[in-house]
C-alpha cells in the first residue's frame, strides 16, 4: 500500500505482537511487516502488546520487549489475575474463594516489570485473563505506571468504574470500551471521563463516527489514537481520525499529544 501522506506526529498505543510464528492467527504479520506497516501510515511509535496466553506471561512479556529493541516499539507487560470480572453476587462469592497461584502476576512480579526498565505499562484483559487481586492493583499504584484495559459487554464501563478506576494509576480503556460497534456501551465508557481524570480511552476498533467525534470534543485531552494493528491497518485507523470533523488541534493530541503525557517514552 502507499505511504499515507499528512502532516501529524502519530504515536500508537495499541498495537499487537506475537512473537511466536506458530501461534499468529492467519493474517498476522511478523514485527518486521508491522514495521513497515506503521511507517507507510506516517506512525513513529506504538506500544506494543502481548497476545493472550492461557497460563502466565513472563515468557510472551519478555518476547515482546526483545522484539521490540532497535523498533519504534514500546514493550507493556501483560498480567493476568485469579478473580471473575463480574460484580454480582456468584462472582463475589467465587472470587472470596480463589487465591493466587504461582502462574498469576503477583505484586512483586508487578515491581520487577515496572524498575528493570524493558516495560513502559501493563495490559489487563479481566475477560481472558482474570482480574488481579487487590494487592496486585495496589502495587499497580504504587509504581504508577500506565494501565490498558479491556471493556465489552463482559467488562462494562460499570464494572470498570468498580474494580480499577479507585486506584491511582492512569487507565487507558482499549476501543473506547465499546467493541465491537457497541454505540451504547461506547458513550457508557465515554462518560467515565466526566468523573475519573485518570482514565482515558484509545481509538483502535472504533468504527463509528459520532461517539468518536463525541468523545473528541467533550474530552480532547482523553483521547488517544490506537490502530489495532496488525487486525486493523494503521492507514485505515490512521483515515478515521483525519475524517472526523474536529479541530486540528484536537487532533494533534489524539495522534500524539496525548499519549506523550501519559507514556514518557511517546514522547518526541
Amino acid at each position: 500500500m502507499l505511504e499515507l501522506e499528512h502532516r501529524f506526529r502519530v504515536v500508537d498505543v495499541h498495537v499487537t505482537l506475537e512473537p511466536d510464528e506458530s501461534r499468529r492467527p492467519r493474517g498476522m504479520g511478523d514485527p518486521e511487516q508491522i514495521e513497515r506497516e506503521m511507517h507507510q501510515a506516517g506512525i513513529v511509535q506504538s506500544l506494543a502488546l502481548p497476545e493472550t496466553r492461557e497460563d502466565e506471561y513472563l515468557r510472551v512479556n519478555n518476547a515482546v520487549a526483545r522484539v521490540a529493541v532497535d523498533r519504534p516499539f514500546t514493550a507493556f507487560a501483560r498480567i493476568n489475575g485469579v478473580r471473575e470480572p463480574g460484580t454480582g453476587t456468584g462472582s463475589r462469592l467465587r472470587n472470596v474463594a480463589r487465591s493466587r497461584g504461582d502462574h498469576h502476576t503477583s505484586p512483586d512480579d508487578i515491581e520487577q516489570y515496572a524498575y528493570e526498565g524493558r516495560f513502559e505499562g501493563f495490559v489487563i484483559d479481566p475477560v481472558s485473563d482474570g482480574l488481579p487481586d487487590a494487592e496486585v492493583l495496589e502495587a499497580l499504584e504504587s509504581v504508577d505506571r500506565p494501565v490498558i484495559t479491556y471493556g465489552g459487554t463482559e467488562f462494562p464501563a460499570e464494572t470498570i468504574e468498580e474494580t480499577l478506576l479507585p486506584y491511582d494509576f492512569p487507565l487507558i480503556i482499549a476501543h473506547c470500551g465499546g467493541y465491537a460497534l457497541d454505540e451504547e456501551l461506547t458513550n457508557r465508557t465515554i462518560d467515565l471521563l466526566d468523573s475519573y481524570d485518570s482514565c482515558y480511552v484509545d481509538t483502535s476498533f472504533v468504527r463509528l463516527r459520532d461517539p468518536l467525534e463525541r468523545a473528541v470534543m467533550e474530552h480532547p485531552d482523553r483521547v488517544l489514537f490506537g490502530s489495532g494493528a496488525p487486525a486493523a491497518h494503521p492507514n485505515v485507523a490512521v483515515m478515521e481520525i483525519l475524517t472526523l470533523d474536529v479541530p486540528e488541534d484536537a487532533m494533534r493530541k489524539v495522534f500524539w499529544k496525548n499519549a506523550a503525557r501519559v507514556i514518557e517514552s511517546l514522547a518526541p
